[in-house]
């Protein structure tokens, strides 16, 4: 629309970010529509049609996103500059804590930075966290790195890129801020997820121990006994009074462990995406 660039965001963290860096100087669009599943999402002739304008694309990268992949590999496609938000930042691997149910296991015990690792071996990349946001400071390292690409794909609009992005970043630096002194000054530092568990990347970057019902990507949503067992005696006899659930969760195993233990049941956003309010 008005000779503005276009720019493509699969899901709500990465449109954000733009849309904070561009402001009025682009067409920011969100792919999948808000209130969607993400992890279950296939593209349509018309998205794969819309993305083939972009002059940006920009997803998350890992396991939800297998999608793009084969999006990607389009002839359509061959245009336009794809940027994963895993390759921008030092990713970990999806791991599995005591008590946590799966029924795949991808994941391994070592850090991993993307640096060193071979991006075109999709198979590789399906085994580390996506949920990279979570850290504040990655969101900040990202949108830098978002900026430099807004910059190089609509250089005319740089300078108020720029001045955008650096307003945002100091907006996220401040709540990184807050975020550290809140847990340093925090009666305990063990949290837990009766659910799936996508903010691994917050609870490393501020010290905290965390037990949950699944991994961050899990296709599962009923959790064995053992596991429910195993949750309730953590919230029993460490006397956590929250128990968080995720976003468009079906609450269902975070109802169960409050029931039990008359722990507060509290939403705890990852911002994976979020409804049309």
């Amino acid at each position: 629309q008005d000779d503005k660039p276009l720019v493509i965001a699969t899901i709500f963290p990465q449109y954000d970010f733009l849309r904070q860096i561009c402001g009025d100087r682009a067409d920011v669009r969100m792919l999948i529509r808000p209130g969607s599943e993400s992890h279950n999402y296939d593209p349509s002739p018309s998205d794969i049609i819309t993305v083939s304008h972009a002059a940006l694309f920009v997803y998350a990268g890992g396991d939800s996103d297998a999608w793009v992949q084969k999006l990607l590999q389009s002839d359509e496609l061959s245009d336009v500059t794809a940027v994963a938000l895993t390759d921008l930042v030092p990713t970990v691997s999806e791991e599995i804590t005591e008590g946590m149910q799966h029924s795949h296991s991808h994941a391994e015990d070592d850090d991993h930075d993307h640096d060193d690792h071979d991006h075109d071996d999709h198979d590789h990349e399906l085994e580390y966290d996506e949920h990279v946001w979570t850290s504040l400071k990655n969101a900040a390292i990202i949108c830098n790195s978002l900026c430099d690409y807004m910059c190089a794909a609509d250089s005319a609009n740089a300078d108020t890129y720029r001045e955008n992005c650096a307003n945002y970043v100091k907006k996220i630096n401040e709540l990184d801020i807050l975020a550290a002194d809140t847990v340093k000054n925090a009666v305990r530092k063990t949290i837990v997820f009766a659910d799936r568990f996508p903010v691994r990347y917050f609870t490393e970057e501020y010290g905290l121990k965390y037990y949950a019902a699944f991994p961050g990507c899990a296709s599962e949503t009923e959790p064995s006994p053992s596991t429910l067992i195993f949750l309730i005696d953590k919230v029993r006899s460490e006397n956590i009074p929250v128990v968080f659930y995720r976003e468009f969760s079906n609450e269902k195993v975070a109802d169960l462990v409050c029931e039990s233990t008359k722990a507060k049941k509290l939403l705890f956003h990852s911002c994976h995406n979020v409804t049309a309010d």
